[in-house]
Order: C-alpha cells, then structure tokens, then sequence
C-alpha cells in the first residue's frame, strides 16, 4: 500500500503565490500511482475566514488520481486561544460543510491509518473531549491492527517532553494523553507537517516524519528547527507490519520563501483605531 502525505499546499484563487506547486506536484502524483493521498493540512492560505479558498483547493483535489483524505491545519479552522484567529465552531463548521470530517479512521492491511484535528488540542472544550473520546475508540476497535497517526500539528518540535513550544507544538498537557493512548496500543507512525521543515526521527517503538511544505519554506522568519528545508512530499509504504518512510524532493516544485512575501500572504492584524494607510 503506497500512501502519499502531501502538506502545508497554502493554495488560494486571490492570494496566487504558491499555486503554480500544484501542477508538478499533481504531475508527480500522477506518475508515482499512490493507492491513497493524506494532506495533513493547511490546505488553504485562509480558509479559516474565507470560504472561497476551500472551494477552490477541493476543486484541486478533486483532480488527485487517488482517494484524497484530508485534515484541517491552522490556516484552515484556526489555531490557539487567544491568537489572532482562534479556532471557532463557525470555522469548524465551514471546514465540516465544504471539505468534509475533521477526522477519519482507513483501514488497510494489518494498519489503521487515524487522521485526527490536532488544532483542537489544548482547547479545554467540549469539542476536544469529543476527540479525545473518537480517538480512544478508533485506537481500540484497531484490534491487532498498528496504528498510523496523521495530523497537522507535530507532537513535538525539538524533544519528546519539552515544554510549551507556542504556535509551533502540541502543548504539554494534550500531548502528555496523547502519549497514554500511544503507549496503550501499537502506534507504528506519526506523520504530520505544519513546520515547514522535512525531519524523520523515532520515539520509542515509533517512526516520527514532519512531512516538507508543498508551498514554502521559512528563512530568518522563525529559528531553525530539526530536519532541512525542502519542498515536497512524504511516500509511506505499508508492507505487512511494517512502514517505511521516504521524503521527496519533487521535481519541478518552487522552493518560495515566505519571508519574502509575508506581508502580503499574511499581513499582521490592524490594531483597534489604527488608521488604514
């Protein structure tokens, strides 16, 4: 079973900066035949405030030669509390209403792949417990099954058990029962994107993959963190009990630097009273 994990497209019909990626990337897609594609988010630039942006990436989607599953990023439903753009049940509801469940279980051969929405973790809400308690279910009906785990966020972004990384990280206390249910059952992969840089790493009996944007990188924006920087994508192989992980470099694809056009993609908020120049 060959499962592609693309991430991080950040596509839009207004803001056109990354677009031209999707061309190579559904070419190489087209040659490399997957059985499945995952997008672990961030789909859109704005979908979180702009229902165009959806519609026009699910039209890109639909032209993927594989059955596409998908979960929601930051940029798609929100993020934190307190952030400028917060997860809300009305960003939740265009996501569920124009690209479908922030969440799934695919069943293959000896593996349950579990796509989950890692943007609601650490929300203290009823919408998070309603997750946790899916999640706790899915693992167990898994029965002998391994487990595969996709999401946007990563668990973590330098070490197992640090503490608040802010955007960048699960937090502490989610990310602590999330590991009970890992340790409880055969988790044999997390794959998730979000950073913006490519890393694979192991935690445990674990393979860990931080899959490479499709749309850019980050240069002096943010620190360096683990991996490198490339544009691409992540080819998961499930053979019997095992899964092998290979990051590509596709061919054809624009390494775009968000540094460059930041103030465009995303300008800061205006503050209350400011005037507009």
């Amino acid at each position: 079973m060959k499962v592609i994990q693309i991430t991080d497209t950040h596509f839009s019909p207004s803001k056109t900066h990354f677009n031209s990626n999707w061309a190579p990337l559904l070419a190489w897609l087209e040659t490399e035949k997957p059985d499945l594609i995952i997008h672990t988010g961030d789909l859109t630039v704005d979908g979180a405030d702009h229902a165009d942006d959806m519609t026009f990436c699910m039209e890109l989607m639909r032209q993927a030669p594989a059955p596409v599953l998908i979960v929601p990023g930051n940029h798609d439903v929100g993020h934190l509390r307190g952030s400028p753009q917060p997860v809300t049940q009305t960003r939740l509801d265009r996501w569920l209403s124009l690209v479908g469940p922030d969440r799934f279980t695919y069943d293959i051969d000896g593996w349950r792949l579990i796509g989950f929405n890692s943007l609601l973790l650490g929300m203290e809400d009823e919408n998070e417990e309603a997750q946790l308690a899916w999640l706790e279910q899915a693992f167990t009906a898994a029965g002998d099954r391994r487990i595969a785990l996709f999401t946007h966020k990563p668990i973590f972004v330098d070490e197992p058990l640090e503490g608040d990384t802010g955007y960048w990280g699960i937090r502490p206390a989610p990310r602590a029962r999330l590991y009970d249910l890992m340790r409880q059952h055969d988790v044999g992969l997390v794959a998730t994107g979000h950073l913006h840089w490519a890393w694979r790493g192991t935690l445990n009996q674990t393979s860990l993959v931080w899959g490479p944007s499709a749309a850019f990188l980050i240069d002096t924006l943010e620190r360096e963190m683990p991996g490198e920087r490339l544009i691409g994508a992540v080819i998961h192989t499930f053979e019997g009990a095992t899964v092998s992980s290979e990051i590509v470099a596709v061919p054809g694809m624009t390494s775009y630097y968000i540094d460059d056009v930041i103030d465009e993609v995303y300008p800061k908020p205006q503050a209350a009273g400011e005037a507009a120049e």
